[in-house]
């Protein structure tokens, strides 16, 4: 059984890895991606996450751990990664002001930083779906990739000007998406510990998922979409999440 969660561990690591690098390749090849296409796409896939978290992962948490405790732990979730998240654009902030004065290559070193530690606790919260069974974790792989293509983009854009090569653009991304797959491993071994163990890592990892679906995701494909038909899709991305969770 071990052995089993250890290889879909991996594949849920290969499958996130693959959203990185296809952002990685679309800068590489397009350079110039419709933002009315990445808008869409993270629409859909904030609105399949906001299913998964109130449908799914807090349910789950509150039948492990009750209400309270699970309140109280996904609370601790946001205010982590809000903290972590504001101390990273305190950095980028700061590195704007001389960014006239910097070559691309420093921004984009910046920009992969911010972007790893972004990434590990999305590893983390792949972890949280496997060892909960059910297909949560392949699905959550398949969300979160999609969260990453433009994130691959945006590692590609500044090394693209800096004049780098298309295979190191792809190297440098893959390296930046690697702390995902550290990430799966350890929400895998951290959940194999108990039951109770399990409600307060899933409450943690809605708590992680709500700042990133309602922090990142949605502000973001708000701004790469400016229509109305982006709370469309989102509708339609929820809807969609309710029918994953139902089928599968």
């Amino acid at each position: 059984m071990n052995n089993t969660i250890f290889i879909i561990g991996i594949f849920s690591a290969v499958v996130s890895l693959i959203g990185t690098m296809v952002g990685a390749f679309i800068g590489v090849s397009i350079k110039n991606p419709t933002e009315k296409l990445l808008g869409t796409l993270l629409s859909i896939a904030t609105g399949i996450i906001i299913s998964i978290i109130f449908l799914e992962l807090i349910p789950d948490s509150i039948e492990h751990i009750g209400f309270f405790k699970t309140l109280i732990v996904i609370v601790i979730g946001i205010a982590i990664i809000y903290l972590v998240d504001r101390m990273i654009k305190i950095a980028n902030d700061s590195n704007q002001i001389s960014a006239t004065r910097i070559n691309h290559t420093k921004v984009a070193i910046l920009m992969a930083l911010g972007l790893m530690m972004h990434n590990f606790p999305e590893g983390i919260i792949m972890g949280f779906g496997f060892v909960k069974g059910s297909g949560l974790g392949v699905k959550m792989s398949i969300l979160i990739s999609i969260h990453d293509i433009p994130e691959g983009i945006a590692i590609a854009a500044p090394l693209i000007a800096a004049g780098k090569k298309p295979f190191k653009i792809l190297w440098y991304s893959f390296l930046v998406a690697f702390p995902t797959v550290i990430g799966a491993w350890l929400g895998i071994i951290m959940n194999n510990i108990s039951t109770a163990f399990l409600g307060y890592s899933i409450a943690f990892a809605s708590g992680i998922m709500i700042y990133v679906a309602f922090g990142q995701m949605l502000p973001e494909s708000n701004e790469l979409n400016k229509s109305y038909s982006n709370a469309m899709w989102i509708i339609i991305g929820i809807i969609f999440g309710f029918v994953m969770i139902n089928l599968f």
